[in-house]
């Protein structure tokens, strides 16, 4: 559906790949940490099994003698001097299990709730140790650790642990970022691109290099494609233009062709008229061309052609146009102009100029006058197919007197 073409309703690369990122980085962080916890807690509570129990033997050597001599108030008192601050309870039994000592740690209830809980899950089951005396049991010693120096270590680690875990979080966010815009900018690139090359047909447009190696050997070949697309885009306004040269253009004189020219004729008639200014339109006619295809061939006709068209072309100003109408027919438009007499300079200079002889490729000279009509803007006609038509019925009329000279078109009353 349409609505789902907008660009605001679809995720874009970078918020996709950030949420990926940081859900895998999350997933990382969260894995490791309780891995690391679980490593820790298990490291914890193996150290203090161990501990307790060399303090037991420790305890259980310097209780020999009161044990033996079944001292209750000696093995209290030994028990009260020797007792690690790693226990929490400790208690002596005499080879028939009755109680001789007890000791406890007197702020051994000064944890919470979860705090006790905690030390539970750290400490292992209270240890047992003999007491021997020549290598024979004479008691036992019950011994239970205290969980304050875990608890201790276990928040300074997990203080550790979450500070690690924090850089390990930015480091990877940083890095994130980093990679994210190696991968989104190089497509950010192409986008704009892309979508300059779309809309306003910028084809010189290319992409930059990419850090990584696949996202740069796309933007190359992207690249590759907006060459050739520029190249064909160029090649195509090329042969536009020449088609348009062509379809408005004579192709062997190089002049304008009768279509070009009455829309040449009609615009300037509209500018001349807003101006307040006149226009005259020469029509001119080969006198000999015939005479000269007959007796030389078409190739030296077309060689009179191109050489009449480029001496009319030379009598003219740059604002003034010439055109081929078709066989050895020529038409010129002098615009603007002051007065009307004006044109019959032109015409003088364009009848002169025919009259020099025109060496052919052979090395034969020939001549080619022209019979000229002439009609002006406004006086002979205020349209372009008024206009040519007059000049036409002047051309001939010049032809009919002698050829080689010009005629000016009656008014359209038919005045003289």
């Amino acid at each position: 559906m349409i609505g789902n073409n907008r660009p605001g309703t679809r995720p874009t690369l970078q918020s996709t790949l950030r949420r990926i990122h940081l859900s895998v980085a999350l997933i990382a962080i969260c894995t490791a940490g309780l891995s690391l916890t679980v490593l820790g807690i298990t490291a914890l509570r193996v150290y203090a099994d161990h501990n307790l129990r060399l303090v037991a033997r420790s305890v259980a050597y310097a209780l020999e003698a009161p044990v033996v001599f079944n001292d209750k108030a000696a093995t209290r008192d030994a028990l009260a001097l020797i007792a690690s601050e790693d226990v929490a309870y400790a208690s002596v039994y005499d080879r028939g299990d009755h109680l001789l000592a007890e000791w406890r740690r007197p702020d051994a209830h000064r944890f919470s709730g979860l705090s006790r809980a905690i030390g539970e899950l750290l400490l292992a089951e209270p240890v047992e140790q003999p007491i021997l005396h020549d290598a024979q049991p004479v008691g036992y010693l019950r011994l239970s650790g205290d969980p304050a120096n875990l608890l201790s270590f276990l928040a300074s680690g997990a203080f550790g642990l979450l500070a690690c875990l924090l850089l390990t979080a930015v480091s990877a966010h940083y890095m994130s970022r980093r990679m994210l815009t190696h991968i989104t900018e190089p497509v950010r690139n192409l986008m704009r691109v892309a979508h300059a090359v779309r809309s306003d047909r910028a084809f010189e447009q290319r992409t930059p290099p990419a850090h990584i190696a696949e996202l740069h050997a796309l933007g190359e070949d992207f690249n590759g494609l907006l060459d050739e697309l520029e190249d064909w885009q160029k090649q195509l306004q090329h042969e536009n233009r020449s088609l348009a040269h062509q379809a408005s253009h004579d192709a062997l004189t190089g002049l304008l062709n009768r279509t070009a020219f009455e829309q040449a004729l009609e615009r300037t008639l509209r500018a001349v008229q807003a101006q307040g200014r006149h226009a005259a339109v020469l029509y001119l006619d080969n006198d000999a061309f015939k005479d000269i295809n007959d007796r030389f061939g078409h190739a030296a006709g077309d060689e009179v052609l191109i050489s009449v068209a480029a001496r009319v072309r030379a009598c003219l100003r740059e604002t003034d146009l010439v055109a081929r109408l078709g066989g050895d027919e020529f038409a010129v438009l002098l615009a603007p102009l002051q007065r009307p007499q004006d044109a019959i300079r032109v015409v003088e200079h364009i009848l002169s100029s025919l009259r020099e002889p025109i060496m052919l490729k052979s090395g034969t000279s020939v001549t080619a006058p022209v019979s000229i009509g002439i009609a002006t803007y406004p006086a002979h006609g205020g349209t372009a197919e008024a206009l040519l038509r007059a000049a036409d019925g002047a051309m001939y009329g010049a032809k009919r007197r002698s050829g080689g000279t010009w005629q000016s078109a009656p008014p359209p009353d038919g005045a003289d």
